[in-house]
């Protein structure tokens, strides 16, 4: 009896968003080739499957092509079953979209922050070591300059200035104590199974943070159980095992990391959607939005700063909302009780725009 072929996951050990699925796949354990996304592939797989350049892309055995980690993990949950990585409770699934959230669009500010700006010379020979992995360590270093450049100028543009920088790394170990805190109790977000939340955070908590030669030091030294929930995350003792906190408990040590997130993440969000209505209503007939809506203004550890505005966070944000308005009686009540002790009103008020869903890189009205 033959096996199926594995699933292709065209992706990078320096990629955010590579990380949050590659370390979905090994928990669900399901088999899968990762293939190296060098110059070769961006220009005859990627480029021409997807339409533009990006990773991580999962090709499955039928040859469907999936993009974007969250739709990727979404469809291997429907089509795979299981144990899942969405909590049935009710609060704790709420508590899951939140922190997937905060990791795919709040942690990339310290990721890009820490790789740029503390880890950039070994940043730019990693990219070219990929881009052209049979090239010199001198050749590879001048890929790697013209090819992140790119990135290295997104690490300002979603925050991370020159006057910034201390409210960042303030911020960010401040976040990492939070963590370190949380995991002397419990080895996962939720309990002893990995919730979308633990894979969202890992994203940046891996591929930025952990890998990277500065930051993994800080990690380590600062942060060790951190550390330690990076290295689980990595190499799951049991595939498709364990379970959630039984009565859709959240547990105390997570709520300064929420008190967190309310307090710096969704201000942004608020405004976001602010600027995405105005956008609306200036361009009535258009349904694609852009995929940056100018600059805003956003706090830090008391200090102010601008960075880009970026519709696609008000779609992860809508995966989290649409959790919380589906809550009715005593479960709305526990949910509200949450945001309280939180600090989440803007949350549980928030004014949401138009459906949104995903349009590559960007967005669109539903």
């Amino acid at each position: 009896m033959t096996s199926s072929p594995p699933y292709r996951l065209y992706g990078a050990e320096l990629s955010y968003f590579t990380g949050k699925v590659r370390a979905y796949l090994s928990w669900k354990g399901l088999a899968f080739d990762e293939l190296l996304s060098d110059a070769d592939a961006y220009r005859d797989v990627i480029v021409p499957l997807v339409g533009f350049p990006v990773i991580p892309v999962v090709v499955t055995p039928e040859n469907e092509v999936w993009q974007d980690s969250t739709d990727i993990i979404d469809a291997f949950e429907k089509r795979h079953g299981g144990p899942s990585v969405y909590p049935d409770s009710s609060i704790q699934r709420l508590v899951a979209l939140l922190l997937e959230l905060y990791g795919d669009e709040w942690l990339v500010i310290p990721a890009m922050h820490y790789r740029w700006h503390h880890n950039r010379d070994w940043a730019m020979r990693a990219f070219g070591a990929l881009s052209a992995p049979q090239g010199s360590p001198e050749e590879q270093f001048a890929i790697g300059q013209k090819r992140a450049t790119p990135f290295a100028k997104a690490a300002v543009l979603l925050g991370a200035e020159p006057h910034m920088h201390a409210a960042v790394e303030a911020s960010y170990e401040a976040f990492m104590a939070e963590m370190d805190a949380h995991f002397t109790q419990h080895p996962f977000l939720l309990g002893t199974r990995p919730s979308i939340g633990d894979f969202g955070l890992f994203g940046p908590l891996y591929a930025h943070q952990y890998r990277d030669p500065a930051s993994g030091e800080l990690m380590r030294r600062r942060a060790p159980q951190l550390a330690k929930w990076v290295e689980r995350m990595r190499h799951p003792a049991a595939p498709g095992g364990g379970d959630y906190l039984p009565g859709d408990v959240i547990p105390i040590t997570l709520l300064p990391v929420l008190r967190r997130m309310m307090r710096e993440q969704l201000p942004v969000l608020v405004d976001s959607a602010r600027l995405l209505s105005a956008w609306m209503a200036e361009n009535p007939d258009q349904k694609r939005v852009p995929r940056v809506l100018g600059n805003h203004e956003f706090e830090l550890e008391g200090q102010r700063g601008r960075r880009i505005v970026r519709p696609y966070s008000l779609w992860m944000l809508q995966r989290a909302r649409t959790a919380y308005k589906a809550l009715q009686g005593e479960e709305r009540e526990r949910a509200d009780q949450l945001l309280a002790d939180v600090g989440g009103e803007a949350f549980r008020d928030f004014v949401d725009p138009p459906l949104l869903q995903r349009d590559g890189m960007s967005v669109a009205l539903a």
